[in-house]
């Protein structure tokens, strides 16, 4: 039986102060300003051009949040703001950070949405930020470098496959079924300002020759073919339940008999109130997309069943859906 919240963790819940103050300290690139050695808050209102003593309180909140520490008058970043919030780290996740910021406005018109029905976004951030996204899918794809080869090694790749990874973003999960299974070729299907990313990640992890490009929008064009495994990973969500049923269709036209369609998202179970971490994704997706939704297991196997496929079966709960077509189909 789970444990009621107390009074003190619901008002915990209600204070995004915090939240805003994080988001502030990543815009102003302020722990970059501290890379390097201590500075008083005077030094650093110079370098990032801020007023001194508005900026002492900002910083102040920052060394309760345990991201800076305060010898004196002077601040430093903590060892985690060193790794993750300072721009020239490898680890750098602070485009993460901005797109959140960036996306503040939309969520203060939830209660709108939600009293009307209407969405108060016409285009994603990503669309009219494109280096922003570019930034973004950077983050991700060092993110998903250890994800990606857990579910290729799941499926059990063997043999010369031909791969269509639909939207795949930087290329991480192509690159890393390659690296799994030595004889797969892969292309990446997404849109032009997306492959400029997907490039770059290719050709570091050295499968460019491997791992072909295709721009385009895969609801309008060709998706080529055909393929013996097509994964659709983290995209259904930004779709209509009707236009994935369509996709889905498209899909199944493009694999050979006998090919494989990986569906990966963040399902909802079957009463909607789970995973805990997707029900507030899904409302993220609707005060931040025009059309997007979070969807269960049970539409993924819906639209694959509509499509044709005869074997549908859910590999990870609530993560990860696999179709398989029929070698006569």
């Amino acid at each position: 039986m789970s444990r009621e919240l107390s009074l003190a963790e619901i008002f915990q819940l209600g204070y995004y102060w915090e939240t805003k103050i994080l988001l502030t300290a990543a815009k102003l690139d302020l722990f970059s300003a501290l890379d390097g050695k201590p500075k008083t808050a005077r030094e650093v209102a110079e370098r990032i051009g801020a007023h001194e003593p508005t900026l002492s309180l900002l910083l102040n909140a920052l060394v309760a949040m345990k991201l800076l520490a305060k010898e004196g008058e002077q601040y430093g970043n903590s060892s985690v703001a060193d790794k993750h919030l300072v721009r020239r780290s490898p680890h750098y996740i602070g485009h993460l950070l901005l797109l959140h910021d960036a996306e503040w406005n939309n969520w203060g018109k939830l209660e709108e949405t939600i009293r009307t029905g209407n969405r108060s976004v016409d285009r994603h951030v990503f669309e009219t930020d494109p280096e922003l996204g570019g930034n973004v899918l950077a983050v991700l794809d060092r993110i998903g470098r250890q994800s990606g080869p857990e579910l290729a090694k799941r499926l059990q790749l063997m043999g010369p496959l031909r791969m269509l990874d639909l939207g795949g973003g930087a290329g991480t999960n192509a690159i890393a079924f390659c690296q799994v299974c030595p004889e797969l070729t892969a292309t990446v299907f997404d849109l032009p300002a997306t492959l400029r990313v997907t490039e770059k990640t290719v050709k570091e992890a050295g499968l460019d020759s491997r791992i072909a490009l295709r721009s385009g929008n895969f609801n309008r064009d060709s998706l080529g073919g055909p393929y013996d495994l097509v994964l659709m990973s983290d995209i259904l969500h930004y779709q209509t339940d009707e236009s994935n049923e369509v996709l889905v269709g498209k899909v199944f036209a493009h694999l050979a008999p006998g090919g494989r369609l990986v569906i990966k998202d963040r399902f909802l179970d079957e009463a909607g109130t789970g995973p805990a971490w997707t029900t507030a994704f899904a409302v993220h997706i609707l005060v931040n997309t025009q059309e997007g939704g979070c969807y269960r297991t049970g539409d993924a196997i819906r639209w694959m069943a509509k499509a044709g496929f005869a074997s549908i079966v859910e590999l990870e709960k609530t993560a990860v859906v696999q179709g398989v077509k029929n070698r006569d189909a």
